[in-house]
C-alpha cells in the first residue's frame, strides 16, 4: 500500500537515471548512420527511457543535427515496429490527436479507436488532447467529430469531449438513489429508452458516485447496468456506454480486455495492440498486466510473446516490464482483482433466458399434417420442416410427435430420418427429443465404439442440475436398458471414473452458501504441501468431494475464499497440479460455477474458429441450450469474441442447417 498523500506509481517505463539527452541522440544518430539501421540499439534506448526524456532527446537531435528525429525514425524502420516506435517519441496528448485523427479521415470511422480513447481519458487528459490537436492539425477536435458520426454517438462524444466529469470525492446518497431510480425510469421502465439521460449521468457524474450509482442499480433493478445497456441501446451507443462503464469500474480492466481481444483468434489488432501499450505504459500498465494476469489465465508478457514477432516483439516485451509469473501465480494485488471480481459477480442476480419460447396460437394437428406433407411424395420441403420444428418448445414438439402418430399411424422421428441426412438431420432429431433422451443418447454416443469422447462426457455432467442429471439417468435405462453409473464404469478409470461417478449422482448440495464451511473447504490448497510431486491422489481425492458436491453458490464462496487465503486462483491450482481428464473435468466444473454462458460461449467459439467445424459440437450446444440460457450465450459470446454468434454461424455453415441453427440462435446481436 502506498504512504498516505503519496501516488504509487503504476507504470512499466520508468525515468532513465543519470540521463543524458545529447549522448541517447548520438546514439540513435548512429544507429541510422550509413547502410541499414541498428534496430536494436532504437528500440533498447527508446523503450528504456520515459515520454518527458524521449522529447528532451528529439530537442537535442534537432540541436545537434539539424535533422528532425521522427522523419528519420519513419525513413529508417517500417510496418509495425515504425509505428510503435514513432508512437513512443509523441507526448501522450499528441499520440492520442494523431491516433483520432486517423480514426476520422479517409473512408469510414475506427469507432472503436474513438471510444477507446474519450471513454478511457481524465478531464486533464482530454483538454490537454484537444489542445494538441487544434496545434497539430489547426482544426477543433469537436468539429470533427460532430462532423464524422451521428446520432446518440455523436452526442455523448461531444459530452465526453469537454472533459468536465465531476471530480468531487464527496458523493451525495440521495442524488446517487435519484441517479439509479433516473437510469431505470429511462430504461427498462419505459416504452423505448430515453438516451439523454444515460448521456447525461454516464458522462458528467463523478467515478465515485457512479460506482455507488451503479450497486444502487444493481439493489433496484436487480441486474447489472450493463445488461440493461445492452437490453436497451444498441450499435455504437451501447459499445460506448459500456466503454464508459467499464472504465468508471476499472480502467486497467477495461484495457486488458482491449488487449486480449487484440491477440486472441487468428490475426492480431496490430493498432490497439501498439496504442494500448504506448498510452498506458507510464500510468497503469503494471495494473493492467495483474488484471489480464487474473482474468485471463495467462500473463500479458507470455501472450504478446507467442503473438507478435521480430523487434515489434521485442519493443512490446519492453514496454509490458516483465513476466507476471511465470510459474502460474499471482501478485497479491491481482489476486485481490480477482476477489473484487467475485464479489461483484455474486451480488448479481442474472436471469437465464432462452431464445426458443412456445409458439402462440400452437396447433399440434396442424403442425403434424404440415410436417407429413414435407415428407410426402418426391422430394422434402426442409424449409417447412425447419420452420416448425425451429420454432416450437420440446414441449409442443412431444405434442406434435402423439398428434403425428394419432393421425397418420407413423413414427414422426421415424420419418424424418430418412427424409433427412448430414448434420442437418442431427439437429432436427436433436430438437425433436427430450433434453433428457438428447442428452442421454449423447452421452451414450461419446462411450460407444472404439475409444471414448471424454470431452462430451464433461461438458453435460459438469454442467447439469441435480434435476437435469435425474432425468438423463432415467432416460439412458429406458433407452439403453443400462445404467448410466454403469456405462460410465465400464468405460473410463481412476480419478476421472470417480468424478463422472459422482456428478451422474445427481446429489449436489441444493443449499445456498455456508461461510465457515467455504473457509475450511478453501484450505484444501493450504494442505499441498503434504502432497509429494509423484503422488496427487489425495489432492485430487479432497478436490472431488468439494467441487462434485457442494452447491453453486456455496462453490463461489469457496473459490473467492480460496482466493483470499492463497492469492491463487483455483483453475490456475488445478492445471499446475493435475493432468489429463481429471484436470480437463474439474476445470470444467470451475468455470460452470463461476459463468455457464462463458463456458459455452468458449466451446461455440472453438467449434467454429479457424479451418473447419465441429458441427457435433455445435448442435448439441445449440440443441440442448436453445431454452435454458442461449439468449445469455449469445451475450457473453458478443463481448468475448467481438462478433455475433449469429454472424459466425452464418459464415462457417452453409445451406438448410445454417437456417435452422439461425432460427434457433434467435437473433443477429
Amino acid at each position: 500500500m502506498a504512504p498516505t498523500g503519496k501516488v504509487l506509481y503504476r507504470g512499466s517505463v520508468k525515468e532513465f537515471p543519470n540521463f543524458n539527452a545529447s549522448q541517447d541522440a548520438e546514439a540513435l544518430y548512429n544507429a541510422m548512420k550509413g547502410f541499414g539501421s541498428d534496430k536494436e540499439a532504437i528500440l533498447d534506448l527508446i523503450t528504456s527511457r520515459n515520454n518527458k526524456q524521449r522529447i528532451e532527446i528529439s530537442q537535442a537531435y534537432k540541436s545537434l543535427y539539424g535533422k528532425d528525429l521522427i522523419a528519420d525514425l519513419k525513413r529508417e524502420l517500417t510496418g509495425k515496429f515504425e509505428r510503435l516506435i514513432v508512437g513512443l517519441m509523441r507526448p501522450l496528448a499528441y499520440f492520442d490527436a494523431k491516433e483520432i485523427k486517423d480514426a476520422l479521415q479517409g473512408i469510414g470511422t475506427d469507432e472503436k479507436c474513438l471510444i477507446e480513447i474519450l471513454a478511457s481519458r481524465t478531464n486533464q487528459q482530454i483538454h490537454n488532447l484537444v489542445e494538441a490537436y487544434r496545434d497539430a492539425y489547426e482544426r477543433e477536435l469537436e468539429a470533427d467529430v460532430l462532423g464524422d458520426t451521428s446520432g446518440h454517438f455523436k452526442k455523448m462524444l461531444v459530452v465526453l469531449l469537454q472533459g468536465t466529469r465531476e471530480e468531487d470525492d464527496v458523493v451525495s446518497e440521495d442524488l446517487v438513489e435519484q441517479d439509479a431510480k433516473d437510469l431505470l425510469e429511462a430504461g427498462d421502465l419505459k416504452w423505448g429508452t430515453d438516451e439523454a439521460q444515460f448521456i447525461y449521468i454516464l458522462g458528467n457524474r463523478s467515478k465515485q458516485h457512479l460506482r455507488l450509482v451503479f450497486d444502487e442499480y444493481l439493489k433496484i433493478s436487480g441486474k447489472p447496468i450493463e445488461d440493461s445497456i445492452r437490453g436497451e441501446l444498441s450499435g455504437d451507443i451501447e459499445k460506448l456506454m459500456l466503454a464508459v462503464v467499464k472504465c468508471i469500474r476499472s480502467t486497467p480492466e477495461y484495457f486488458a480486455e482491449r488487449l486480449y481481444k487484440a491477440m486472441k483468434g487468428l490475426g492480431t489488432k496490430d493498432n490497439t495492440l501498439i496504442r494500448v501499450m504506448v498510452s498506458r505504459s507510464e500510468i497503469d500498465m503494471l495494473d493492467i498486466r495483474e488484471v489480464f494476469r487474473t482474468k485471463y489465465e495467462k500473463s500479458l508478457y507470455s501472450m504478446i510473446k507467442d503473438d507478435t514477432s521480430g523487434e515489434y516483439k521485442k519493443a512490446l516485451l519492453k514496454l509490458c516490464g516483465g513476466d507476471d509469473d511465470a510459474a502460474g501465480e499471482f501478485f497479491p494485488e491481482a489476486a485481490q482483482v480477482a476477489y473484487r471480481m467475485w464479489e461483484l459477480s455474486a451480488v448479481a442476480k442474472v436471469e437465464l433466458r432462452g431464445t426458443v419460447r412456445p409458439a402462440a396460437d400452437f396447433n399440434a394437428d396442424g403442425d403434424a399434417k404440415v410436417l407429413r406433407k414435407a415428407m410426402k411424395g418426391l422430394g422434402t420441403d426442409e424449409g417447412a420442416i425447419n420452420d416448425v420444428v425451429t420454432h416450437r418448445s420440446n414441449a409442443q414438439r412431444q405434442e406434435i410427435l402423439k398428434a403425428y402418430k394419432s393421425h397418420f399411424g407413423r413414427d414422426l422421428m421415424a420419418d424424418l430420418k430418412s427424409e433427412l441426412s448430414g448434420s442437418l438431420a442431427k439437429l432436427i432429431l436433436g430438437l425433436m427429443m427430450t433434453p433428457a433422451q438428447f442428452d442421454a443418447k449423447q452421452l451414450k454416443k461419446a462411450m460407444e465404439g472404439a475409444g471414448t469422447d471424454e470431452n462430451i462426457l464433461i461438458e453435460i455432467l459438469a454442467t447439469r442440475n441435480n434435476r437435469e442429471i435425474q432425468a438423463i439417468n432415467e432416460a439412458y435405462r429406458t433407452a439403453y436398458h443400462k445404467s448410466l453409473e454403469d456405462a460410465l464404469s465400464s468405460d473410463t478409470s481412476g480419478h476421472f471414473k470417480r468424478i463422472l461417478v459422482s456428478l451422474a449422482l445427481g446429489n449436489r448440495d441444493g443449499g445456498g452458501e455456508d461461510l465457515t464451511r467455504a473457509h475450511e473447504d478453501a484450505k484444501v490448497r493450504t494442505k499441498l504441501s503434504d502432497v509429494s510431486s509423484g503422488d496427487s491422489t489425495s489432492l485430487e481425492t479432497r478436490f472431488l468431494s468439494i467441487l462434485c458436491t457442494r452447491s453453486y453458490p456455496h462453490l463461489r464462496r469457496v473459490f473467492q475464499e480460496f482466493i483470499k487465503m492463497t492469492n491463487h486462483d483455483v483453475a490456475h491450482t488445478i492445471r499446475k497440479h493435475m493432468s489429463g481428464d481429471v484436470r480437463d473435468a474439474f476445470v470444467a466444473i470451475v468455470r460452470s460455477v463461476k459463468d455457464k454462458p462463458a463456458f459455452f460461449a468458449d466451446k461455440l467459439y472453438d467449434s467454429m474458429k479457424g479451418i473447419g467445424t465441429d458441427e457435433r459440437t455445435l448442435t448439441r450446444i445449440m440443441v440442448s441450450r436453445s431454452e435454458i440460457d442461449l439468449l445469455n450465450i449469445r451475450r457473453v459470446f458478443k463481448e468475448m469474441h467481438e462478433k455475433s454468434l449469429h454472424h459466425m454461424i452464418e459464415k462457417d455453415t452453409s445451406g438448410d442447417y445454417c437456417k435452422a441453427l439461425l432460427a434457433i440462435c434467435g437473433g443477429d446481436d
